[in-house]
């Protein structure tokens, strides 16, 4: 349950002020980083405010991903929405296949490989997730390094501390 008594449809997140890195530099980054996916998502014309804050797991200045309960102009719009945010493209997403801070991790992943593809051609489509920078073969593979440093080396240490938690 969360603070106002709602049922949190994931597992493995603690509040925003239970977050701690591994260092105190660590964690004032998170807190950097916590603050940017908050004004990402208030940058949507649908997120009328932000009601719970929460982080699932992250390393400072390179991605971390949130959890965030919104109060929505829309009925279409999800109350529960995840926030990769970092040193990658931000991006938000639903919470009904993804019920950890890997699973999300690896949501994203998949999205963002498939907008990969695409700016590899230099097109885009309203289909794939959108992506803050044009989709040109240099992007792709800039993103395409950054996915698989994540797929490689954040992935696993988020499943391990997710082991180590449950």
């Amino acid at each position: 349950m969360d603070k106002s008594g709602h049922s949190i449809p994931v597992k493995g997140v603690v509040s925003l002020d239970q977050m701690i890195g591994g260092d105190d530099e660590d964690t004032r980054l998170l807190r950097v980083m916590a603050s940017g996916a908050e004004n990402y998502l208030r940058g949507f014309p649908w997120c009328k405010a932000i009601q719970e804050a929460y982080y699932g797991d992250g390393y400072g200045g390179i991605v971390a991903v949130f959890l965030f309960r919104i109060e929505s102009s829309r009925a279409d719009v999800d109350e529960w929405l995840w926030v990769v945010f970092g040193d990658v493209p931000p991006a938000y997403l639903v919470t009904d296949s993804c019920k950890t801070p890997s699973q999300a991790l690896e949501g994203y992943m998949g999205e963002i490989s498939e907008w990969v593809q695409l700016a590899k051609e230099g097109r885009s489509s309203k289909d794939v997730i959108p992506v803050s920078v044009p989709p040109t073969p240099e992007n792709a593979a800039d993103v395409e390094r950054r996915m698989k440093f994540l797929r490689e080396v954040i992935v696993p240490a988020f499943r391990e501390a997710e082991a180590v938690r449950a």
